[in-house]
């Protein structure tokens, strides 16, 4: 059989605990349909018959080889077939398996309750077993959910009714048949993760299964994160009149000579391209034998990418019940909504909007540890911003750095002031400027009200917008510098890779990077503006410690504890680090 013909069936994912008589129920479901499934154990993926349809049953041994096959076989609309034994039903926990099969797509489940013969078939047992697993099944809201008396291995209710009175609802495949037929997703912007670069002459050859739209002879395509274009010049592996691959199925991608690909990029639509970021939110199923915490490493494969990662922060923890509990760690068989920073930027969707391509996988020594479903929305695209004009050339200045800097007795500069709303960051820019401009210094500062009256106007506050407002303010800031200014900048700049942006935007000027540190508590106790109020009321979203993330400094040049230092002991610091670093020599 081959692998295409099963993709294009309905996938139907087995699911349970351990030890509850999964594999023994399928194989009754392939014997009793005359499949030769039991013949060839070691198949995880199969063609299942039942009385009115024909499915892909993806048959994992556990639950990380599970989560294995549906992230990276980019599976979408699965329901699940989830085996309990009718005596370990209480105390299964099953929850927390399906809460995050139900964020990895699965809308729809049929529970086969087994074993049934082993209570003799009593009521009581079913109903017992049946009211454990609703009070699991019923926070996640599927959208259909039918449990059902089996068992596996007498055969009972698996396609013949079991001889009992009080049963008077479907077999399992009755059940089976009676899910929602899911509707096949079709178009979309393209995704292609690469697993493989052939060389052809000067041409190479990107070698990857389609995630998502379609990708075709003549098209331009996007190579992420290089951010680079390429033509695609043929499709090499299918004859001319099939020069096209879409949906699921695998492509050798012939690329113009030009091309730069590897191992782990993305080939994508050029007007709909994923997000470039090392740093996304994610509810992730963790399976590793430890717990993890806050920076703690991870080891990540997004799409075909490994990358090196870690904890960032850990939101909280989903309970059985649906609530959210606040927790310092992630123990094995928690979902967890997460905070995580990756090694380097890669490319990534949200799940909710491309299912196929906001998944990853956890490992650990090169094991399955868990999985992940992305939720990148409040984060900026750290993609790199390229001239729209390949004609401009930099001017080149009659008047020297040098001549600048004698003249002004100091050398130009960029004092990027950065901390938690409230840490402190306008008072001592401000206090700052007084001073050096009392010293005769040329001294200008940036703030978020000044540069968005104009500079700044057209701009809001989406994630792409405050990268755009701090893009513009570094860049700003080093044309400041290069005239021989000290511009001084006070801004939350949340994230280390924009502040890393600005620093490289000064180039060869000076730069000093000053954390303005104060704990999130100190900062909400004073709350000048009433936006911690705002923000812990739900008027205010996506605000920088109370639900978007503050990534402090790893290596600040000056840190001004303001929790414990006034005004007038933070300003002496901060004038004194200044004069000392910008002064001209004697």
């Amino acid at each position: 059989m081959s692998r295409d013909s099963l993709t294009a069936l309905p996938t139907l994912c087995l699911a349970g605990p351990v030890g509850h008589g999964k594999t023994t129920l399928v194989d009754r479901l392939h014997d009793e349909a005359g499949d030769p499934r039991a013949a060839m154990p070691e198949a995880k993926t199969s063609r299942l018959r039942t009385p009115r349809r024909e499915w892909r049953l993806v048959d994992a041994p556990d639950e990380r080889e599970l989560l294995r096959d549906l992230v990276t076989g980019g599976i979408e609309g699965a329901a699940a077939l989830v085996v309990v034994g009718v005596a370990g039903a209480a105390a299964a926990r099953i929850g927390g398996m399906l809460a995050f099969l139900h964020m990895l797509g699965v809308r729809d489940a049929v529970v086969a309750v087994n074993r049934m013969d082993e209570v003799d078939w009593r009521e009581d047992r079913y109903t017992e077993a049946g009211n454990a697993l609703v009070a699991a099944i019923a926070p996640l809201a599927l959208r259909s959910c039918t449990i059902v008396p089996v068992s596996a291995r007498t055969g009972a209710n698996v396609r013949s009714r079991a001889e009992s009175a009080w049963w008077t609802g479907p077999t399992l495949a009755e059940a089976l048949d009676a899910l929602p037929v899911p509707v096949a997703r079709v178009g979309g912007p393209l995704r292609v993760p690469v697993r493989d670069v052939l060389a052809s002459g000067d041409a190479l050859i990107a070698v990857g299964r389609v995630a998502s739209g379609t990708v075709a002879a003549g098209h331009d395509v996007l190579i992420l994160p290089s951010n680079r274009v390429a033509r695609v010049v043929a499709l090499v592996d299918r004859p001319a009149a099939h020069a096209s691959a879409t949906i699921g199925e695998d492509a050798h991608v012939a690329l113009s000579a030009d091309a730069v690909v590897e191992r782990g990029d993305v080939l994508c639509s050029t007007d709909a391209p994923p997000k470039i970021t090392s740093v996304f939110d994610a509810d992730v199923r963790w399976l590793g034998d430890a717990a993890i915490a806050a920076g703690d490493a991870l080891a990540l494969l997004i799409g075909t990418r490994e990358v090196g990662a870690r904890v960032a922060s850990i939101h909280h923890v989903l309970e059985a019940s649906g609530a959210r509990r606040p927790a310092a760690a992630v123990a094995a068989g928690d979902v967890a909504r997460l905070t995580i920073r990756c090694a380097l930027p890669v490319a990534v969707d949200d799940a909710r909007m491309l299912q196929a391509t906001g998944r990853f996988l956890l490992q650990d020594d090169g094991a399955i540890a868990g999985a992940g479903v992305i939720d990148a929305s409040g984060y900026p695209d750290q993609r790199r911003t390229r001239p729209a004009s390949g004609d401009i050339v930099p001017m080149r200045h009659q008047v020297g750095t040098p001549e600048r800097e004698s003249r002004a007795g100091h050398r130009g500069a960029v004092i990027w002031l950065t901390g938690l709303s409230g840490a402190g960051k306008s008072t001592l820019a401000l206090a700052l400027e007084r001073r050096l401009f009392d010293l005769g210094w040329g001294v200008y500062t940036l703030d978020g009200d000044n540069v968005r009256t104009g500079l700044n106007a057209d701009l809001g506050f989406s994630p792409s917008d405050r990268q755009e407002n701090l893009r513009r303010v570094g860049e700003v800031a080093a044309l400041f510098a290069d005239s021989g200014i000290v511009c001084v900048t006070a801004f939350i700049s949340p994230y280390r890779d924009e502040r890393a942006r600005a620093r490289a935007a000064a180039g060869s000027r000076q730069f000093i990077e000053v954390w303005v540190r104060s704990p999130l508590e100190e900062c909400e106790r004073r709350d000048p503006k009433g936006l911690y109020a705002k923000a812990r009321s739900g008027a205010l979203k996506d605000f920088t410690g109370i639900d978007s993330p503050y990534e402090p400094p790893e290596s600040a040049d000056l840190v001004i504890d303001t929790e414990h230092l006034d005004i007038e002991a933070s300003t002496r610091m901060l004038v004194d680090f200044v004069v000392a670093s910008c002064r001209n020599p004697a």
